[in-house]
């Protein structure tokens, strides 16, 4: 079975090749030539929702598109469907990081959750989706070189340490991509059948 995923981010590519297991999933093909659709949902699921239908139109295969991100309980919830560009357009891992620290001097509740949403789409329809998240902390320097984004920040106290600091394969067992892949995986072999 063959999978088109909507991604530019060769980070998330990496760790959903690494599960795929029997499920072959390439990016989808002239993806850097399509324009962007605007990403204007208020919810991880409304832009994953949005991402799907939008790619699934030029593919001849299934598509899915994931919206992930993290979510600070004191910070209102911040950065949200807002972390890729917390930090502004175009900004960086680095500057995300850096702007989240700022937010949270002086914050004592440093509960964080991350949460992803993939969304299933064929030929502009969303046929399914499936969620997924994962509790943790945010510390208040980064710690570990594995991962992208966030991990640096995130520590998860089960394994006590950072997503950073945890094996690829380790680290899709308990993430939220992880979870949410994991559903998809099990849906669409349930359908295979």
């Amino acid at each position: 079975m063959k999978l088109y995923c909507a991604t530019k981010n060769r980070g998330k590519l990496r760790e959903f090749q690494n599960v795929a297991g029997d499920i072959e999933i390439a990016v989808l093909p002239d993806l850097d030539k399509l324009p962007a659709p605007d990403e204007n949902g208020g919810t991880f699921e409304a832009n994953a929702r949005l991402k799907a239908e939008y790619y699934s139109r030029e593919a001849d295969c299934p598509v899915f598109a994931d919206d992930s991100g993290l979510v600070v309980d004191a910070l209102g919830e911040e950065p949200g469907v807002y972390s890729a560009r917390y930090a502004g357009e175009g900004a960086g891992d680095a500057a995300n990081n850096r702007l989240l620290l700022e937010r949270m001097q002086g914050i004592e509740d440093r509960r964080a959750r991350f949460k992803c949403v993939i969304a299933l789409a064929e030929k502009g329809h969303v046929i399914a989706t499936f969620s997924g998240a994962v509790a943790g902390q945010i510390l208040s320097e980064p710690r570990g070189t594995n991962g992208f984004g966030y991990d640096p920040l995130f520590y998860y106290a089960p394994l006590g340490c950072t997503m950073a600091e945890i094996e690829t394969a380790r680290k899709f067992d308990i993430s939220h991509r992880g979870e949410a892949l994991r559903k998809m995986f099990a849906y669409l072999r349930s359908r295979a059948r």
